[in-house]
């Protein structure tokens, strides 16, 4: 998924434990609604570079996977929290030269390979 939008809030690298590494910031997305949304991501390990290059204020596309996890408290209780988890951000100005999809300029096979498949349709 993508989303193009202005940097709002940029956070600083936190270092959750000797492995692992994340990074938050914040996107403003004007072109969805009436009233602007304040769209929190992440990046996380060597993606936290990322961002490095980008300013407040700068427009961007963002580039991102949907992660959702399942949590059970000490009372038992579940919860399930989700993650916007970005694995690449594009300057708008850059990005505005390439095609939205990237597809018009590949060649694809007319047809794909029969493959053997579990589903009941």
């Amino acid at each position: 998924m993508n989303i193009t939008g202005t940097l709002k809030v940029k956070k600083e690298e936190q270092k959750i434990s000797e492995t692992f590494k994340k990074r938050e910031f914040v996107l403003t997305d004007t072109t969805s609604s009436k009233y602007p949304q304040y769209i929190s991501f992440q990046l996380a390990q060597n993606n936290c570079e990322l961002l490095d290059s980008f300013q407040t204020g700068e427009e961007m596309r963002v580039h991102f996977n949907v992660r959702g996890r399942e949590w059970q408290s000490p009372a038992g209780e579940i919860k399930y929290f989700n993650t916007l988890e970005v694995w690449k951000i594009e300057k708008v100005n850059e990005s505005e030269n390439a095609n939205d999809t990237g597809f018009e300029n590949q060649s694809f096979p007319a047809s794909l390979p029969e493959q053997e498949s579990d589903l009941p349709f």
